[in-house]
């Protein structure tokens, strides 16, 4: 039988761990609970979560400032369930190494989703590097871009998006069609986020490459110009059109 994969709390509010401990052992999650940030650091360390669900605002120590430790080591997916709900704060969480941010208050159904999208290993392509771009380079297989000699590292949220519109390079993807493949069906709130997260993701990537990817175009969706010569043509055959499903 398949292990259950374990979520460890880090919030310092008992009834929200309670709530949350309810939702995920009905679901087959092993739970793990800590009240502070210094605990949850122990814990994380000790018991190796397959997730990591983290309350921004924990009593002893900022929420940001345990985020930015355990990124120093453990690199276990982490989900921001806060009830900070401006985008400063997103950027800021994004940006400190957590891979997804639900405000509270929230939804169990969606709560579930989102710790399935972060244990969801993304699909490998079968031919090698997809996609080059001057120095950049994004390899499917192995999940790793780089320019030059610089490893760009991105959340699992943030792959997600970006290689959802490198599949569709040269097209115009809408904002509805990427929202379905991240976050799944019913995701039509999530449309806030998809702007956050894009906008960290331009950052990243103009932090080692002068050149804009990522194109907004106006309230349509997005679109990844690329120069012809460095796309599979028999991949990316269709260019200029809406991709809306």
């Amino acid at each position: 039988m398949k292990p259950k994969p374990t979520v460890l709390i880090i919030d310092a509010d008992k009834a929200i761990r309670r709530l949350l401990r309810n939702i995920l052992e009905a679901h087959r999650y092993r739970v793990i609970e800590a009240e502070t940030g210094q605990a949850g650091i122990k814990e994380a360390a000790a018991r190796e979560p397959d997730v990591i669900i983290l309350e921004l605002e924990v009593t002893d120590v900022d929420g940001l400032t345990v985020l930015r430790r355990l990124r120093e080591w453990n690199r276990s997916p982490v989900l921001i369930l806060s009830s900070r709900d401006n985008e400063s704060d997103k950027v800021l969480a994004l940006d400190a190494g957590a891979n997804d941010y639900l405000t509270k208050p929230f939804g169990s159904a969606e709560l579930l989703a989102r710790l399935r999208v972060l244990q969801r290993p993304f699909p490998a392509e079968p031919d090698g590097p997809l996609f080059t771009h001057g120095d950049l380079k994004v390899d499917l297989n192995s999940r790793v871009i780089t320019c030059g000699n610089t490893v760009i590292d991105l959340t699992p949220t943030e792959q997600a998006i970006f290689y959802t519109l490198l599949r569709h390079a040269g097209k115009l993807v809408s904002s509805k069609h990427l929202l379905r493949c991240v976050w799944g069906t019913n995701s039509d709130t999530k449309l806030r986020d998809l702007h956050v997260y894009i906008a960290t993701l331009r950052h990243k990537l103009r932090e080692v490459s002068e050149q804009v990817l990522i194109h907004t175009e106006g309230s349509q969706g997005y679109r990844i110009l690329v120069p012809s010569a460095n796309v599979n043509e028999t991949e990316f055959e269709t260019r200029g059109t809406l991709l809306e499903h």
